[in-house]
């Protein structure tokens, strides 16, 4: 695949399910001490439904269940260890792939729910720091994702005017994804990581893949649809959460 002319003045991607993603054994065992803590146990499909947000806002799929959000989070952050995390954390190899390629032409970027004392042992650990030229890490300050500030925020960083910034792109596994990218007037990517059924629905998007490899030479030219944030799925709300 040849990116010398993707189409596109700077790229944006979401981490955790776009670029990296935890091994299960981690995930689960993250899930069986936040459970010790709460006292509730979680199934290995609650684990996976939260760990990657699918079906909507982990929030609301949180009350769904019975479960206090706040205290969940607070919990969940509290048993996350950055080390072990950055060791069970591995590349999609179609996102190196073609970041590694981007990074060489035009400015990338991250906007992650990740937050910064598990995100950066992450990327220290895969030694991928230096294909970014901004890194955002969500916070409830800066905002959640599709907030369009943490988009933005990045724009900055790549030394950009969020006004003006030229065509962009924002690339990402949730509906939020799509969500932050059209807010901030950008095209969204999504790329489905699981099966819809599994999902539970299919994420709307300018486009849809399930894995970069997809994309032939001349992706997303300068023709590409956009389309407004009112049309993203409706679950594309932001919430808390340690990954995405």
């Amino acid at each position: 695949m040849s990116v010398d002319d993707p189409g596109y003045d700077f790229w944006l991607f979401d981490l955790d399910g776009t670029l990296v993603d935890a091994e299960w054994s981690y995930t689960r065992s993250v899930f069986d001490r936040v459970g010790d803590r709460i006292g509730r146990t979680f199934t290995d499909r609650e684990a996976e439904v939260i760990w990657h947000g699918l079906g909507g806002s982990r929030d609301a799929k949180l009350r769904a269940w019975g479960i206090d959000p706040d205290p969940f989070w607070t919990a969940f952050h509290d048993v996350e260890d950055p080390t072990a995390r950055a060791e069970a954390t591995y590349l999609h190899d179609d996102a190196a792939d073609l970041v590694s390629e981007l990074a060489a032409d035009v400015p990338v970027g991250v906007v992650t729910h990740c937050q910064e004392f598990l995100a950066e042992p992450v990327v220290d650990h895969l030694d991928i720091g230096d294909w970014f030229d901004a890194f955002v890490s969500c916070t409830p300050e800066l905002g959640w994702k599709p907030d369009p500030r943490p988009v933005y925020h990045a724009i900055e960083r790549l030394g950009l005017d969020p006004a003006e910034p030229g065509r962009g792109v924002l690339a990402g596994d949730g509906a939020s994804d799509v969500g932050a990218a059209w807010n901030a007037g950008l095209d969204g990517i999504h790329v489905e990581r699981h099966s819809p059924s599994r999902r539970g629905h299919c994420v709307l998007a300018d486009r849809r893949v399930s894995s970069f490899a997809e994309f032939p030479d001349e992706f997303l030219g300068p023709d590409a649809p956009t389309r407004s944030a009112s049309s993203a799925t409706p679950d594309a709300r932001g919430d808390r959460q340690s990954g995405s």
